[in-house]
């Protein structure tokens, strides 16, 4: 459950993220809305999960979802860059958060 929570926490980051970016396209109440209760729940779940799981890897796993996926919804959403170099190194911080989830 941990670990689900953990994942949740990194979701919920992006979602946060995605607020930023609507503030900054538009103030309006549901923009606030989207990146505050984002970070809320980001860390909530996040500090459920790290009841368990070690603040280093925890921390590292998170970032690592929140990275990975705001760069993503980026490229699709917002029609950022998807150049080869981006998405390679993207891959190299989803292979690491992976990683750490194998060895803990």
């Amino acid at each position: 459950m941990d670990w689900i929570s953990l994942v949740l926490a990194g979701c919920f980051e992006v979602v946060g993220v995605s607020g930023i970016n609507k503030v900054n396209r538009s103030k309006t109440v549901a923009s606030y809305s989207t990146l505050i209760i984002g970070f809320i729940l980001s860390f909530f779940f996040l500090s459920y999960a790290m009841k368990t799981i070690s603040m280093g890897t925890a921390y590292a796993v998170w970032t690592g979802i929140g990275t990975v996926g705001s760069a993503l919804l980026g490229m699709i959403v917002y029609g950022e860059s998807k150049e080869w170099k981006r998405i390679l190194f993207i891959s190299m911080v989803l292979c690491a958060a992976v990683g750490l989830k194998l060895m803990a």
